[in-house]
């Protein structure tokens, strides 16, 4: 009997489209693409839908000005569009080099993306997050003592953000990047273990899957199940913040103006160098060292 082959990247995302409920025919899609192999594969695979489902698209790159060879990767994503009929529009923010460099290019990135949505016209912003990515955040926010709400993450669509990917492997998209001989770049900073997600790719995650081969799907169903918890269930803030009442009172006032605010840009001082901030991916309060304690 001959073995089964698993889905392709392109029908686990029409599923997911489909089953999720993310865009529709007539919706416009913008899609951030920054040359390297999740989000090339994602361009590609909407385009391809765009006969299917009926939607349109555009796509927007965002150069954080810290590699001088960013330019050069958004010139493949642009030649990739140009192929595919979609329309590229490329951003340059100016990102200080400092602590939490990679929360706070995160940030702008968000910024550009949204205003170059509304200047497209599109109502969703399409990300490449995948299976793998989902399962590396779930486990770093069980490092960093994160609760329910807090491990809920990267869930398909978060407001006008939208995962097409998010029930594929990496092993999937690097299979349709090679069938469809898709070029990428490669950011050297995935590999660079002064960054606690890269650690959790290469050191621990490898680990749980010899222990366990299906960790990865365990670990994103933990993630949709919390995703389902009533909304009067205890937040991420009080989760992780168990012993908020014995905080200063300025930084209590502080931590209420964030759960309030909601501004990604905020940081709460806590005990024991620790930080609070909003997380604009999963919607919930986020706790992690503060810039003098990753400096150590």
């Amino acid at each position: 009997m001959a073995a089964s082959h698993p889905p392709t990247l392109l029908s686990v995302a029409a599923r997911t489209v489909r089953e999720e409920q993310l865009f529709a025919r007539g919706e416009r899609v913008l899609v951030a693409v920054s040359g390297g192999p999740d989000s090339m594969a994602l361009l590609h695979v909407l385009a391809l839908l765009r006969e299917r489902i009926g939607h349109t698209l555009v796509a927007q790159g965002v150069d954080h000005g810290l590699r001088a060879e960013a330019s050069q990767e958004l010139d493949l994503a642009a030649d990739l569009a140009r192929t595919l009929d979609v329309p590229f529009a490329r951003t340059r923010v100016e990102l200080a080099h400092g602590g939490n460099l990679q929360e706070r290019a995160r940030v702008l990135r968000y910024e550009a993306l949204r205003a170059g949505a509304a200047t497209a016209g599109a109502s969703l912003i399409a990300t490449a997050h995948h299976r793998d990515d989902r399962a590396e955040t779930v486990l770093l926010r069980l490092l960093r003592g994160a609760g329910p709400r807090g491990l809920a993450v990267l869930p398909p669509r978060a407001g006008d953000l939208v995962r097409p990917l998010v029930r594929a492997s990496r092993a999937a998209i690097d299979a349709h990047v090679a069938r469809h001989t898709i070029p990428f770049a490669t950011d050297p900073s995935n590999r660079d273990p002064c960054f606690l997600r890269v650690r959790v790719r290469l050191e621990l995650l490898p680990l749980l899957r010899v222990l366990s081969p299906g960790i990865d799907d365990h670990l994103c169903a933990l993630a949709d199940q919390l995703a389902e918890l009533p909304h009067d269930a205890p937040s991420a803030g009080k989760d992780v913040l168990p012993a908020a009442s014995t905080l200063p009172r300025a930084s209590r006032q502080a931590l209420s103006s964030l759960l309030r605010t909601r501004s990604p840009r905020a940081r709460v001082a806590l005990k024991n160098g620790l930080v609070a901030r909003w997380d604009t991916l999963s919607g919930a309060v986020a706790v992690e060292p503060g810039p003098a304690r990753r400096r150590k």
